[in-house]
């Protein structure tokens, strides 16, 4: 299906999402964003929900200008994932040592490694660039720069929430890898300095939500928000990919017989900010729950812990800004879902899965979730399957 168009105060917004079945509160969130000065587009994803700062799910094109709070403050938290050459035959009937196995590996939760993960050590883990990258880090804000040693054993860590490491197979029985994850605690450090200088500046004082204040072209603020943004996105990055090369190497051991290969890493931010050309403008283009979904680009959009994901090929629609969504989103918030359901619950509707089925992630309980199909139904004309997983691990933090 196509979008549906409703109006705002400066752009209208482009709804790939049923508005009768968006939360007000999103919907005001919206319509606030069309308000801003400098925005030149807005669309909505089918995942779209009411979220801290700006909306889950929306794609904010401005021109000269970039809001911090709608990055959010997981900078480049995104999805990364990888085609085995094992198949499901390949696993054995029991998968708590693989999990086991894959904990160990990759700290969750608060946890970090006890000294940084040297990627010298990772099979065939790209190390170019990752000097220059470490070497930047005198630049970023002096108020986070302490953080420094805890930000190296972060690196290649899980972290909590949604986050999750996992093993699926897909309809042709192939094995993948999957993970999602972003830049950590230094990013949200960054997020939280640079939203809190934007809030203080003269020209958002007039707004209608101070969540939506933004940083202008040409100005020292905009520059060194700039600067960490793009460092932060690539923290994330490297994040992913060290924790997929820690994964790859239980995978090798646990599988040994096999001898599993593995091919090209796809890797989707979807909390980012991206310079790109529309209409003859250079943009800002702020995804928040949104990867790019450019023509031929691979994505991934995954479900929640106990349904299907999906590997997708963009379509290159220019309405969307090139977008798609980013997941299933959210239908209720977690301390909803906390109140509604049960272990009980979880345990039902995780059936099949290796996992936690603790109280600790029953706010990750599918029913907390919108119905993955409905969300890839709804974006036909954004991005075309390619594969659908199913998870039978699911490693959360």
């Amino acid at each position: 299906m196509s979008y549906v168009e409703m109006p705002g105060a400066k752009v209208p917004i482009r709804l790939w999402a049923d508005p009768a079945t968006i939360e007000q509160s999103a919907l005001q969130q919206l319509r606030n964003v069309a308000t801003l000065p400098w925005i030149e587009g807005l669309a909505v994803m089918p995942d779209v929900h009411y979220g801290k700062g700006a909306t889950v799910g929306s794609v904010i094109a401005m021109r000269d200008a970039v809001c911090p709070a709608a990055v959010g403050v997981d900078i480049g938290c995104g999805m990364s994932a990888v085609r085995t050459s094992l198949t499901a035959d390949d696993l054995p009937g029991d998968l708590s040592r693989l999990r086991s196995k894959i904990e160990q590996a990759i700290p969750v939760g608060r946890g970090m490694h006890d000294d940084p993960v040297d990627p010298g050590r990772l099979h065939g883990f790209p190390q170019a660039g990752w000097d220059h990258f470490w070497g930047r880090f005198d630049g970023v804000a002096e108020a986070v720069r302490f953080r420094q040693e805890r930000a190296g054993r972060q690196m290649g860590s899980l972290g909590s929430g949604n986050h999750f490491v996992e093993v699926c197979t897909d309809t042709a029985g192939a094995v993948w890898l999957m993970l999602h994850s972003g830049s950590r605690n230094i990013g949200k450090e960054l997020a939280e300095h640079h939203i809190g200088i934007a809030r203080g500046l003269p020209h958002n004082q007039g707004l209608v939500d101070r969540d939506l204040a933004v940083f202008v072209a040409d100005t020292p603020q905009m520059a060194a928000y700039r600067n960490d943004l793009f460092w932060a996105q690539e923290y994330a990055r490297y994040n992913r990919s060290i924790m997929m090369a820690l994964l790859k190497d239980v995978v090798r051991r646990e599988f040994k017989k096999a001898g599993p290969a593995f091919e090209a890493e796809i890797s989707a931010h979807h909390n980012y900010v991206a310079e790109e050309r529309y209409d003859g403008m250079d943009l800002l283009v702020t995804r928040k729950g949104a990867i790019r979904a450019g023509s031929g680009e691979f994505g991934i959009i995954p479900g929640s812990m106990g349904t299907g994901s999906y590997i997708v090929k963009g379509l290159g629609n220019e309405k969307s800004f090139n977008s798609a969504s980013h997941g299933a989103g959210r239908r209720m918030s977690r301390s909803a879902a906390k109140r509604r359901f049960t272990t009980r619950d979880l345990e039902e509707q995780t059936r099949g899965v290796e996992c936690r089925k603790d109280s600790g992630v029953v706010d990750e309980i599918p029913g907390a979730y919108k119905p993955i199909e409905q969300v890839i139904d709804r974006q036909r004309d954004l991005v075309e399957v390619v594969a659908k997983l199913k998870q039978v691990v699911c490693v959360k933090g």
